[in-house]
């Protein structure tokens, strides 16, 4: 007979416990400024011990029971709990039903900082988008969203597919309905799906932000324009709004 969900849950819970670094949590809160909750540890380590249960609890009891175990996690306090969550299905994210998106769609109502926001975005939701783009029509509901990680999600969800030359439209649209935004966090998410667009094709993204660098806060100019020449920066950021 399975053990309850709420068993494993807990199970990795007391791994995290024992496993935390108490020099690296204070560094943790240094580097995120607000108050969060963390074990301590490296993103590099959480990986290795969410691969190492991933392939065992969906061996023995299958993909929904693994599911449930992450959801359970992501309902927790610590962030290490939620990129967990996150780390523990990035390796079944080929397998997930459009259940499994309205799911993580849900997620985005229990975001505690931006590193398990963008832990669940980039790693669930983008690939999501990119294998059924039927789904974008959500990025443009988040876009309108009171909430800043909803608003955040609408341009972080679409990095996965504009690194892989999709979803201009979408990227140009976003970009409307964000760019007056005065949140910093959907500001820099924003700033950073431009940036990573004019990487991948910035003859096409240039005169996108030539457009909008006189509404278009600076801190969304500054990093958009990370990728381009020195050249295209100072054309896009000269006479830019502060």
């Amino acid at each position: 007979m399975s053990k309850p969900v709420a068993y494993i849950a807990d199970h990795l819970r007391h791994v995290l416990i024992n496993g935390a670094s108490a020099p690296h949590t204070a560094e943790v809160q240094r580097f995120f400024k607000d108050e969060i909750q963390s074990r301590g540890w490296y993103t590099g380590e959480l990986r290795k011990l969410a691969r190492r249960f991933t392939k065992v609890i969906r061996k023995e009891e299958g993909l929904d029971y693994l599911v449930e175990v992450a959801d359970n996690l992501f309902h927790g306090n610590m962030l290490e709990e939620k990129v967990l969550a996150v780390l523990l299905l990035e390796p079944c994210v080929g397998d997930f039903q459009e259940k499994h998106f309205k799911l993580f769609e849900e997620w985005l109502g229990r975001v505690s900082t931006w590193a398990d926001h963008d832990a669940l975005v980039q790693y669930l939701i983008g690939h999501m988008m990119v294998a059924d783009p039927r789904r974008l029509r959500r990025v443009f509901a988040w876009a309108k969203s009171a909430d800043r990680w909803h608003r955040r999600a609408a341009a972080v969800a679409l990095l996965r597919g504009t690194n892989k030359g999709l979803f201009w439209d979408e990227v140009q649209r976003v970009t409307g309905v964000l760019l007056e935004d005065e949140d910093d966090m959907v500001r820099k998410g924003l700033g950073w799906l431009l940036r990573e667009t004019a990487r991948y094709d910035a003859k096409r993204t240039l005169p996108l932000l030539m457009s909008i660098r006189r509404q278009a806060p600076r801190l969304v100019l500054r990093t958009a324009c990370e990728r381009l020449s020195g050249e295209q920066r100072t054309r896009v950021l000269a006479r830019a709004t502060v």
